[in-house]
């Protein structure tokens, strides 16, 4: 493939990988503790610009369906996309690059669920369920998967 429909197609597919994982798992996906299996993916930005807007849109997907609905469609899409950006500027540094998904996740979605649907639990509290839960997927799954994928494609850091 050449280079526009190259990453035309990489962002498609982990825009609809992203999406199914999350709407299929979606009991463990949504809340303040959510295992979201798909934001592993979220190391992908390491290896491809395509990731980005792949995942930005494999989020917005997946949150038409959420039960918090249009703040989560705008902040947690808004969260994985800078996100993204921030892994991407991490590609050098395979360790750090889970860390962006945690802390924009745990600082948005969780004053997200906080101040719009006020949850019974402190500020902090909602943040740090959500940092947990992106913490235990991104390093648990996500940098092992990028590991491999390195290995594979000897991408050099």
């Amino acid at each position: 493939m050449k280079g526009k429909t190259k990453h035309l197609v990489q962002a498609a597919v982990i825009a609809a990988v992203y999406a199914a994982l999350t709407i299929v798992l979606a009991p463990i996906s949504y809340g303040p503790l959510q295992l979201r299996v798909a934001e592993a993916l979220t190391v992908l930005p390491c290896l491809t610009p395509a990731a980005v807007p792949g995942l930005f849109a494999g989020c917005l997907m997946a949150n038409l369906i959420s039960p918090y609905g249009l703040p989560d469609i705008l902040c947690g899409s808004g969260a994985t996309l800078l996100a993204a950006l921030g892994t991407r500027a991490l590609r050098g540094r395979p360790w750090l690059a889970p860390l962006p998904p945690v802390a924009a996740n745990g600082l948005i979605v969780g004053a997200m669920l906080y101040y719009v649907y006020g949850l019974p639990m402190p500020l902090w509290s909602c943040m740090a369920w959500v940092a947990l839960g992106e913490l235990l997927v991104c390093y648990g799954l996500g940098l092992p998967l990028l590991l491999q994928l390195k290995k594979r494609q000897s991408i050099p850091w």
